[in-house]
């Protein structure tokens, strides 16, 4: 067989395997991360059934119930609250079931943001209101909550960023096998054995 013939060959399976890669570069691999992710899941979800200040429930502030209202619930609990159910339940366990990266990198963003109105919300508790108003301090779900969409963040970036460690190893497996084709290739066409 020639080395045109050879190339050819090559050439038509190189599609094939740019395809390949681009589909695992898509991907990660949580490994034992994930049960830590999945744990601190269950967690927020917990921490929706617990009280966030007073009788107000997570679920509650979610919902903006008239219980809300009545402790004096505050924008800071609202936001953490939705970022903490559509980050750090809906897509960290959509990126745990699709294992995307893209995904994995938006419950990163969103469990980072949850984590710090988390913390403003906990503040926020903290703090006397308009004419002194002193309502319930933060209850356990609250601070159960920030804590575990913080260890979340944590995971996910942990995630996030092994994947690139692994992906640049690969890329820089597959420039050496190039630059020694490429080597290979100058030397039969100079006659260099």
């Amino acid at each position: 067989m020639s080395s045109v013939e050879s190339s050819k060959d090559f050439e038509q399976f190189r599609d094939e395997l740019d395809a390949v890669e681009r589909r695992l570069a898509g991907e990660i691999d949580p490994g034992v991360r994930a049960m830590v992710v999945a744990g601190a899941v269950f967690v927020l979800l917990f921490s929706l059934v617990l009280s966030h200040a007073g009788s107000a429930r997570g679920f509650d502030v979610l919902l903006a119930t008239d219980t809300t209202r009545i402790e004096h619930i505050g924008l800071p609990s609202r936001i953490f609250v939705w970022f903490v159910v559509v980050f750090g339940i809906g897509f960290s366990l959509l990126a745990l079931m699709t294992r995307r990266w893209v995904l994995a990198w938006i419950a990163v963003a969103g469990s980072a943001i949850a984590s710090v109105f988390g913390v403003f919300s906990i503040w926020h508790r903290q703090t006397p209101g308009l004419g002194n108003y002193v309502g319930a301090g933060p209850g356990i779900g609250l601070i159960i909550g920030t804590l575990a969409v913080m260890v979340l963040t944590f995971h996910w970036i942990r995630v996030v960023w092994s994947r690139t460690t692994m992906h640049l190893a690969a890329e820089e497996q597959r420039r050496n096998a190039a630059a020694a084709a490429d080597e290979r290739d100058r030397r039969r066409l100079l006659g260099d054995s």
